[in-house]
């Protein structure tokens, strides 16, 4: 018990170093949001945005562009992330609950997409999209991200579905339910945090892509948030990077994702321990 306490304070501050370490960027780029180009250039750093304005938000909700390139991410992101979860959802179901030829195949499959980087299908892609006539449009793009997350996403639902056990289907079904009701009374309320937990990772890799979004989406009536943040920094009418609206439009672009966690935040964290089977 004596030996416990210790490395229980240690273990605590060791976390708490760690979560200042990570929390601090964020902090300095709200911090730096608030300030002027000449505070931010000072030598002697400002750590408290008390004394600022808000007028780099302003500048940035003032750019014609922030509420189109926000409107196209939130639809893009939405789009794919349900095509996605359900896609993947009956992969994983696929592949947990049934036996049929080809499944080792398909699970290796899964796996080696993984590992081809993005960078290598970029032509291929860029290709097909354009072939279907789709390039700089909702679909095309939304295509080429549900492909991308699908694999990961199917891989991750896979551990929580063989988490389940298929008995309590089978029990449900002897006291009457038929297949179906027996997995939408027992089984899919038990997977709905592992559905959220997968969704919220697909959520992040498709609201931070930049790569794809900049070769499938050319113009400017139709680029998400990344791209026009890229477009933004660099549109300063002196030449030089204005940091603090850089910072003002990272953190609004940053807003979404805070509200979708806030959302979701218990049953993600009850869908992380969840997962934590052997599957």
């Amino acid at each position: 018990m004596t030996r416990t306490r210790p490395l229980r304070t240690v273990g605590s501050a060791v976390a708490l170093v760690l979560a200042v370490a990570w929390a601090f960027p964020v902090y300095w780029m709200i911090n730096s949001s608030f300030q002027s180009a000449a505070t931010i250039s000072k030598l002697e750093p400002t750590f408290s945005p008390f004394g600022g304005s808000t007028a780099n938000y302003a500048a940035v909700l003032g750019d014609s562009g922030f509420v189109g390139a926000l409107r196209m991410s939130l639809v893009v992101t939405g789009i794919a992330l349900v095509v996605c979860i359900v896609v993947a959802f009956l992969g994983a179901l696929a592949i947990s609950r049934f036996r049929f030829r080809g499944r080792k195949s398909l699970v290796v499959a899964v796996i080696l997409v993984q590992m081809l980087p993005a960078e290598a299908m970029f032509i291929a892609q860029y290709k097909m999209i354009s072939g279907l006539g789709l390039l700089n449009t909702i679909a095309g793009v939304s295509i080429i991200y549900v492909a991308m997350v699908v694999p990961f996403t199917m891989w991750m639902l896979r551990g929580f579905v063989a988490g389940v056990p298929a008995d309590l289907e089978e029990a449900a079904m002897i006291d009457g339910c038929s297949r179906f009701g027996a997995f939408m009374r027992i089984t899919f309320p038990l997977l709905a945090p592992g559905l959220v937990a997968s969704g919220v990772f697909a959520f992040l890799q498709v609201w931070n892509e930049f790569a794809l979004a900049s070769i499938l989406l050319t113009s400017d009536a139709t680029e998400t948030l990344p791209l026009w943040l890229r477009n933004f920094s660099q549109s300063s009418a002196f030449g030089q990077i204005e940091w603090g609206q850089v910072m003002a439009a990272s953190t609004l672009v940053a807003v979404p994702v805070i509200i979708f966690f806030l959302v979701v935040q218990s049953r993600m964290t009850k869908g992380m321990v969840g997962g934590a089977v052997k599957g």
